[in-house]
């Protein structure tokens, strides 16, 4: 069984991954849905002021948190190779870092990226809204599923 310091960082590591899928999971099922419902120029305006107000210290300790205690638990488990839970805390690890913390970073960021330089108003924005909508969607589905996949994979390592 895992324990001590390790155990501590595994149970940090559900209670990370668990919040950001969370969180991604809420903008999957109904925040994503109600911006799209609004006309594109108010969607838009109001996207990009969310995406403002994640990059404070609250979301960042946990999503930013998280990706480095994953970081982390992977390559304590690589060095230490536990006798229980290691391909649970690798599956762990790979998840959240390849489809949580990746796809932000090459998926979402980039489009809320490309979003912050539109004009709300503007007939390039109203354009490019349903797009990002569907895009960043889609690709913040993966997150959701990745970081929960993360979670159970954590937990399974500390009840295997």
């Amino acid at each position: 069984m895992i324990d001590g310091p390790y155990y501590v960082l595994t149970v940090l590591g559900v209670l990370g991954t668990g919040l950001t899928a969370g969180v991604f999971c809420a903008f999957s099922t109904f925040v994503m849905r109600g911006l799209a419902a609004l006309p594109p120029a108010q969607g838009a305006a109001a996207m990009r002021t969310v995406n403002t107000a994640a990059v404070r210290p609250a979301f960042m300790l946990v999503f930013l948190g998280s990706t480095l205690l994953c970081a982390v638990l992977t390559v304590v488990t690589f060095v230490l190779w536990p006798t229980e839970g290691a391909v649970e805390l690798l599956a762990g690890g790979a998840l959240f870092l390849v489809g949580s913390f990746g796809v932000t970073a090459v998926a979402n960021v980039p489009r809320n990226d490309a979003l912050a330089r539109l004009e709300p108003g503007s007939g390039e924005a109203a354009a490019y809204w349903p797009r990002y909508v569907r895009e960043w969607t889609r690709w913040n589905h993966v997150r959701t599923v990745a970081s929960a996949g993360a979670a159970l994979a954590y937990v399974l390592a500390l009840t295997g």
